[in-house]
């Protein structure tokens, strides 16, 4: 699988690439749902408003952890994404922030370096 960075100023359809994007989401009733902009609706349309303006990008599923910590990745949508990914159906995945895919940094980046 290529490794790539993806910002929304570059154009993958330049390159004849359609990024196939799983969208991941999480709440942790710790986070709680007090700051609207982290409320799964509002992460669901950011990212969806993202797809929808970035040419060269399809998702092709929306993967939802509501109510999990961020603390492990032993969270079932966070696995179903990673079988994804592992099995080629997706080669991107995009988050609101590195917090809502976890909330451990160092194992973040594991993840991030190694898929």
């Amino acid at each position: 699988m290529e490794k790539r960075n993806f910002s929304a100023g570059e154009n993958a359809a330049a390159d004849n690439k359609c990024w196939k994007a799983a969208l991941y989401l999480r709440l942790s009733k710790e986070d709680g749902d007090k700051e609207e902009s982290d409320s799964i609706t509002n992460q669901k349309e950011l990212l969806r408003s993202f797809v929808r303006s970035t040419p060269g990008i399809e998702a092709v599923s929306e993967r939802v952890d509501d109510g999990f910590s961020g603390a492990n990745f032993q969270r079932p949508d966070f696995q179903k994404m990673m079988e994804d990914l592992r099995a080629g159906t997706v080669n991107c995945v995009i988050v609101k922030d590195l917090s809502r895919f976890g909330r451990s940094f160092g194992e973040a980046g594991r993840y991030i370096e190694t898929l």
